[in-house]
């Protein structure tokens, strides 16, 4: 049986502490011959990394580029894959508009989860954004270490976070990383692997590696990743689904 999870959403920023609000918050339409594709993020002070899509964030900032809101969505509820959007309208999943956010939190000290918080506020006041949740169990896989442990490059402090890109549509995926953590390559194996993955290694550092796998001609994603110390096992995870009910495009400001 689905969980539905109802939030009352109109009136919440109205209700939240100071605290839960950027100092300074601006959303502005992105111009169409500009568009680089989506980057950045929200770095707090307990952030693990310093940067988001190549893009080196202030502390106590988020700073979004080009984003679609179903990117802007993923980011700020740090969804997996765009699939677990579910009755989103054209403009807000697919379509050519796209925005820009900067803000700044009041308190310099925030953590990374304050900050998307924060944003998750900013979004649904700016985008008057109506939704619910519907948790699913599934199946899926779970990401842990393999007999042996690791063999990944751990990340130096001066590492920059990314990826190199790769293109979904080449049999022969390469995923060149850079201080990259386990919840982040789980949800990236999310969008480009078998399923739905949850990251279940205990491995709390980032690391640099690369991960070649062609599921037609070989090696497989599973013999891929067990050249790096990893194995996917097969069972069921919970996953939560992001229905939206309304949304608004918003006005520059």
């Amino acid at each position: 049986m689905r969980n539905l999870t109802p939030l009352i959403l109109a009136a919440l920023p109205l209700l939240l502490p100071a605290q839960q609000t950027f100092e300074a918050a601006s959303v502005h339409t992105a111009e169409p011959g500009n568009l680089k594709g989506v980057r950045g993020g929200c770095r707090g002070v307990d952030s693990k990394t310093n940067s988001a899509d190549g893009v080196i964030l202030p502390i106590g900032r988020c700073v979004i580029s080009d984003g679609r809101l179903s990117h802007l969505i993923g980011i700020a509820w740090q969804l997996k894959t765009m699939s677990m959007i579910e009755n989103a309208p054209d403009w807000v999943i697919g379509g050519d508009e796209r925005f820009t956010i900067q803000a700044k939190a009041e308190n310099p000290k925030a953590t990374e989860a304050e900050l998307l918080g924060m944003l998750q506020n900013l979004l649904v006041a700016r985008f008057q954004l109506k939704f619910h949740r519907e948790d699913r169990q599934e199946s899926g896989f779970s990401l842990v270490v393999a007999k042996g442990g690791p063999k990944m490059e751990k990340s130096k402090d001066d590492d920059v976070t990314g990826i190199d890109p790769f293109r979904k549509d080449n049999p022969t995926r390469t995923i060149s990383a850079h201080r990259y953590s386990m919840p982040a390559l789980a949800s990236l194996l999310s969008a480009a692997g078998p399923g739905n993955v949850t990251d279940e290694t205990g491995l709390s550092d980032s690391y640099n590696f690369k991960l070649i796998w062609n599921d037609t001609e070989g090696p497989s994603l599973f013999s891929a990743l067990q050249q790096l110390g990893l194995r996917l096992e097969p069972r069921k995870v919970s996953v939560s689904y992001f229905v939206i009910e309304s949304a608004q495009r918003p006005g520059d400001n």
